[in-house]
């Protein structure tokens, strides 16, 4: 060994024990928490305590409740959950009253109340089966009902269509309505297209 590299061998032994020191503090000082004895276990443990936030939640009332008659009691039903891909996107499996439900007490409809024989609201565009059904729960079945609707009745009726909000204004039901309802087939034909 070269008398230059003995000589200054116990400086490079002391600079690579300070950098170990060194790299060994910054480890302990970037730790974040210390375990002290023993822990209770995740709550998601087998057997743990469930986590009093959660279960406060589970047990909590429904802070809104929106009742509107069976058809909704209907769509909302395991059977509709269950619809295969092939169900219709719209009307899902069919979520009609069947023979023993109990008749829904109608809500009062939007001016005018329907006077005569019930209309085939599936020819305004973008009215489904489910909607018709709910529609018809609403005490709406005619198309001069529809085409008499307000800004303020389009705005009370759409607030329970629950997920098809929207699609009144959006698919222009009062202005079909009103030419279905004239029996401008023409008219409604060159603006709305071909009917079904």
């Amino acid at each position: 060994m070269s008398p230059m590299l003995a000589e200054a061998l116990p400086f490079i032994l002391i600079g690579v024990l300070l950098l170990i020191l060194a790299i060994w503090l910054l480890s302990r000082l970037n730790k974040k928490t210390d375990v002290i004895g023993e822990t209770g276990g995740d709550v998601l443990d087998e057997g743990a305590q469930r986590a009093a936030r959660n279960q406060a939640l589970i047990d909590a009332p429904a802070s809104v409740s929106q009742d509107v008659g069976q058809t909704s009691a209907n769509a909302n039903s395991d059977k509709v959950a269950a619809a295969g891909a092939m169900a219709d996107a719209e009307a899902g499996v069919s979520v009609a009253p069947t023979v023993g439900d109990p008749v829904p007490e109608p809500v009062p409809a939007p001016t005018p109340a329907a006077v005569g024989e019930a209309d085939d609201l599936k020819q305004i565009k973008g009215l489904g089966p489910k909607l018709v059904t709910m529609l018809a729960e609403l005490g709406v079945t005619r198309f001069d009902q529809i085409a008499a609707w307000s800004d303020a009745d389009v705005e009370r009726v759409d607030a329970k269509l629950g997920r098809f909000k929207g699609r009144i204004t959006r698919d222009q039901w009062v202005e079909q309505a009103k030419l279905l309802a004239a029996g401008d087939q023409s008219g409604f034909s060159e603006r709305f297209g071909q009917n079904k």
